[in-house]
């Protein structure tokens, strides 16, 4: 009934819909009715990552509007204060400021700001107690890893890289340790770039970049097992386990990403079709030639050798499947002997938790040394069309303080640093939070120089086969 009465509706004009007989206008009633609770099951389904999140500081109860409204006005309280201290205007210009910006959050629809930051502050504090992890200590260690003897622009892009890849599980596991719950709230469950097109969202420009890669898999995945190699929390391999209705597994160094990403596939009601285990993809603890398909989203970038990580996805897939991939490269307009390109290199590895980064040409001959027939390799970054919007956009300043973007203007570096000092002092945000945060500004900026020079790429797509029949005959 309700398919038949939500397209009455929709189809048929007003006069019409009038001159329908009571019985069908009874049918039409329910149906609204049966839709309406159909609707409130969905957008409670829908809001299950924000309920998480936001209402967990306050144990997950459902969130009332005036809940929310006070949120709102807290902000708005706070910016009033804010200008208040800074000396910026008077008694009025404060109390003008203070309920613009509640007006403008509820305008916008800002869904319980406070509760998210809260929720930020409570998941930190757990963190530490419940992984048993010193924030302030780990990022130490990390950026020893990267600083100390390692002067680009003095000793060549090369400087440290020994030390980093014999130390790559410590580098890597330290760095999403740290930076998950920042991406996560900052960017999404879905930790990689993407080019919008026009008119397109943020995150639909995320669905679309995943979904054209999976498609590179073939065309009937269907109940085939798929590996994610590098799955971060599992966004990604949530909305290709839903395109393609194949079975995927992801595979992840870091213990946290895979308790999250299971329990947010839990959430959604298919950790039976995709879900993380925690292993070294470069000794994938799977059996020979034991998945359909393979993908990686600029992950294998984290690898001390790509022909290692390449030859164990080889390994584990069936003869005939395909490994699809993005990866962070340096193009050929990147120049060693430039301190700039060398300047830009190291912000990149130094704020994402890279050994090294290769060379588009160190990647196709990478996997085809492993046994891979290349079937396709490319930057499809450049494929932009008329209006669309750079996948290093968001990462470049903006004084819209509603977007992320805020923060990486002067005032806004300015302010997230010292907000976060204080969370520290107020022992509401670990010791080293600050420090953390630096260092993905710094990954930040490299990332959007590198893109803006063209001398970077996040997703060079290389598309390979495991040929049927191997080289040695088998």
């Amino acid at each position: 009934a309700p398919p038949f009465n939500m397209s009455l509706e929709m189809d048929h004009p007003v006069h019409l819909q009038r001159s329908l007989a009571a019985a069908k206008q009874r049918v039409t009633a329910a149906a609204r009715i049966g839709s309406k609770k159909t609707k409130n099951r969905q957008t409670k389904g829908s809001k299950a990552h924000d309920a998480a999140q936001t209402g967990a500081a306050f144990g997950g109860s459902k969130l009332s509007a005036v809940r929310t409204l006070s949120c709102h006005a807290a902000l708005g309280a706070v910016a009033a204060l804010f200008v208040y201290t800074c000396g910026i205007g008077g008694f009025v210009a404060t109390v003008v400021v203070g309920f613009l910006v509640t007006v403008a959050f509820a305008t916008l629809d800002i869904t319980n700001p406070l509760l998210r930051a809260m929720s930020f502050i409570n998941t930190t504090l757990g963190q530490e107690a419940k992984r048993k992890i010193n924030v302030d200590q780990w990022i130490t260690g990390y950026n020893d890893l990267h600083q100390k003897d390692s002067d680009y622009i003095a000793d060549g892009d090369k400087a440290g890289v020994e030390k980093r890849n014999s130390s790559y599980t410590t580098l890597v596991n330290a760095y999403y340790e740290l930076a998950t719950l920042f991406y996560e709230i900052g960017w999404g469950t879905s930790f990689h770039f993407a080019t919008r097109r026009k008119n397109e969202s943020f995150k639909e420009s995320i669905k679309r970049h995943e979904y054209f890669l999976a498609s590179k898999l073939g065309q009937n995945m269907a109940g085939k097992r798929i590996i994610d190699v590098g799955c971060g929390v599992g966004g990604p391999y949530r909305n290709i386990a839903t395109f393609t209705g194949g079975d995927v597994t992801g595979i992840t160094l870091n213990e946290y990403q895979v308790q999250r990403g299971n329990r947010l596939s839990a959430e959604d009601g298919l950790l039976s079709r995709c879900r993380s285990v925690q292993g070294d993809f470069m000794k994938l603890p799977f059996e020979d030639e034991s998945f359909d398909g393979a993908y990686a989203i600029e992950a294998t970038c984290h690898a001390p050798s790509r022909e290692g990580v390449y030859s164990e996805i080889y390994r584990v897939l069936k003869p005939g499947s395909v490994l699809a991939m993005y990866e962070w490269c340096l193009t050929p307009k990147y120049d060693a002997s430039n301190s700039l390109h060398r300047k830009i290199k190291k912000q990149i590895e130094e704020g994402d938790g890279l050994p090294d980064m290769a060379r588009t040409t160190e990647i196709d001959d990478a996997v085809s040394a492993v046994g891979f027939e290349v079937l396709e390799s490319r930057d499809v970054a450049l494929d932009s069309l008329p209006g669309d919007i750079s996948w290093y956009t968001p990462l470049t300043p903006s004084w819209n303080i509603f977007t992320q973007r805020f923060q990486f203007t002067g005032i806004g570096k300015w302010l997230t640093t010292k907000g976060l000092r204080l969370l520290e002092l107020l022992r509401l945000a670990p010791a080293g939070t600050c420090k953390v945060q630096t260092m993905l500004l710094t990954g930040g900026e490299g990332c959007y120089r590198g893109g803006e020079l063209g001398i970077f790429t996040p997703m060079y797509m290389c598309v390979v086969r495991k040929p049927l029949v191997e080289r040695n005959g088998k």
